[in-house]
């Protein structure tokens, strides 16, 4: 539990594969983000491909997989396409395999319910109820003028069309993916209903976004659910997860390197969200706004390009520390909420 090991230091070319266990394949692929790209798994099933995740939509993404498909991918269908939460850049060619080569869509029903109705809810300026949300959040003036006017992303952009029907996993399940029995669990925080996958027959975890290396991934309040406490979750399912977790474990994750060492990654995730809400007690002595907080939870200036995957991740501190008992929040007359220590 002292290191984390990392048994490949470079990952694979945007569109190549790369064979990390028997029978098991890591696919990169691009993202237009700051986060720039999404891992893909590839089992071979014997008979055919299973696919965890397919990355966004995009003809550059599209493109990729097609020139697999025609070259180390011949020769067997793709069966099925296995979605380990709703996030576009992991199901937004869910869709496409299932439209194009009829391949069955596996999915916890939560994660595919929200896929498929974001998906359907195409919004050409945001709602006066979703202004108000970020106007209470307390996010920045200038951002918050532009986004009165701006178009909002839809999952639609780069989402393919979600199939009507889809094959239920949940926690506590089995499901056999290249030529291994893997356990279900299914976690919550970062998104609803994450299902990872746990081999019986090997070390290996197919840990999704749930656990990753060297980044922690976003946990945010939304408009959705603006008294959510997706903080909580993710602490809880941390926490269980480390039941589970042995040292010897290969994690391969949604993003970044596949690594050795899941109980302490397991146990830093942690201590770095409480090290967060140590930080956010502290800096609200003084009645802030959660956009005034996010130097405190994130010890770092935020910058344009990620203010608000930070914006919700410090409403998502604030939240917990509500739920908690800890704060009070009240509205003021800017029509923003603040926070401060009881």
């Amino acid at each position: 539990m002292t290191t984390i090991r990392y048994p490949w230091e470079t990952p694979p070319e945007n569109g190549k594969m790369v064979e990390v266990a028997e029978s098991v394949f890591w696919l990169r692929l691009p993202l237009p983000m700051k986060l720039d790209h999404v891992n893909i798994y590839i089992l071979d099933d014997g008979d055919g491909w299973t696919l965890i995740d397919t990355g966004m939509k995009s003809r550059k993404v599209q493109g990729m997989w097609q020139h697999l498909l025609d070259g180390p991918l011949l020769g067997k269908p793709v069966k099925r396409v296995v979605a380990t939460h709703h996030h576009p850049d992991h199901i937004g060619l869910h869709g496409w395999f299932v439209e194009k080569f009829g391949a069955e869509y596996v999915s916890t029903q939560v994660a595919y319910l929200t896929a498929r109705m974001l998906t359907l809810d195409v919004q050409d300026s945001y709602t006066p109820g979703q202004i108000d949300f970020y106007r209470r959040a307390g996010m920045r003036a200038d951002l918050l003028a532009a986004r009165e006017t701006d178009r909002p992303f839809n999952f639609s952009d780069t989402v393919h069309p979600i199939p009507v029907g889809f094959t239920r996993i949940e926690e506590g399940g089995v499901i056999e993916m290249g030529g291994r029995t893997w356990d279900i669990r299914v976690d919550h925080g970062h998104a609803p209903d994450h299902a990872s996958f746990w081999s019986r027959d090997d070390n290996l975890v197919l840990t999704g976004d749930q656990v990753i290396a060297s980044i922690s991934s976003n946990i945010g309040v939304y408009p959705t659910e603006p008294d959510a406490n997706p903080l909580a979750d993710w602490m809880h399912s941390c926490t269980r997860l480390q039941e589970f977790a042995h040292c010897d474990h290969l994690a391969l994750p949604g993003h970044k390197l596949p690594f050795i060492g899941m109980p302490l990654r397991l146990k830093q995730l942690l201590e770095n969200h409480h090290g967060a809400l140590d930080r956010l007690r502290l800096d609200l002595q003084i009645s802030k706004t959660a956009g005034e907080v996010m130097l405190a939870v994130f010890k770092r200036n935020i910058g344009d390009g990620e203010y608000s995957l930070g914006l919700v991740e410090a409403l998502a501190h604030c939240n917990y520390l509500w739920h908690a008992g800890e704060v009070r929040r009240t509205l003021d007359h800017d029509g923003a909420y603040r926070w401060k220590i009881k």
